[in-house]
């Protein structure tokens, strides 16, 4: 990934979940005096706006990042992070397709059921994308460690 990609997939992941956090808290775990509210807290709106805003940055991000980087290691069979990204790649489908779904099924079960699982799915995106980055920088910084050792190594005087 170059740094573009980085810094778009980052941004828009980091923008997507914080408003999608502040939406969550103030829909579901605030609650309001008045009984005729609609909305738990005066901020909900505006969660829910900004995130609609921002998630199909994030789409497209991801589909950036599919096209030039999770393809075209996948095809060359390097090891570096393979479960991981996978992982992150499975957890996306649900998610974007229950984000969307969200915004055009009336049923309040299927509702109830669809925010679910995408709040769970989103959830689980943010943390297997944030493992993922984790793992393959600790597994670089390791390579560049024991490549440094070698030459080291190789320059000691015997």
């Amino acid at each position: 990934m170059n740094g573009f990609e980085k810094w778009a997939l980052g941004l828009t992941t980091a923008t997507t979940a914080i408003t999608g956090l502040g939406l969550f808290i103030t829909k579901y775990l605030m609650q309001t005096d008045d009984p005729w509210a609609v909305i738990n807290h005066p901020l909900q709106p505006w969660f829910l706006k900004a995130h609609i805003l921002v998630a199909p940055a994030l789409i497209f991000a991801l589909g950036m990042i599919a096209a030039r980087h999770a393809w075209p290691y996948l095809k060359t069979g390097l090891r570096s992070g393979l479960r991981s990204g996978i992982v992150t790649t499975l957890v996306t489908v649900p998610m974007v397709l229950s984000g969307h779904l969200i915004q055009i099924i009336t049923a309040p079960g299927w509702l109830k059921g669809i925010a679910v699982l995408h709040i769970a799915t989103a959830f689980l995106f943010t943390a297997t994308l944030v493992g993922h980055r984790l793992r393959v920088r600790w597994r670089r910084r390791g390579e560049r460690l024991q490549a440094a050792s070698a030459v080291a190594e190789s320059a000691r005087p015997t």
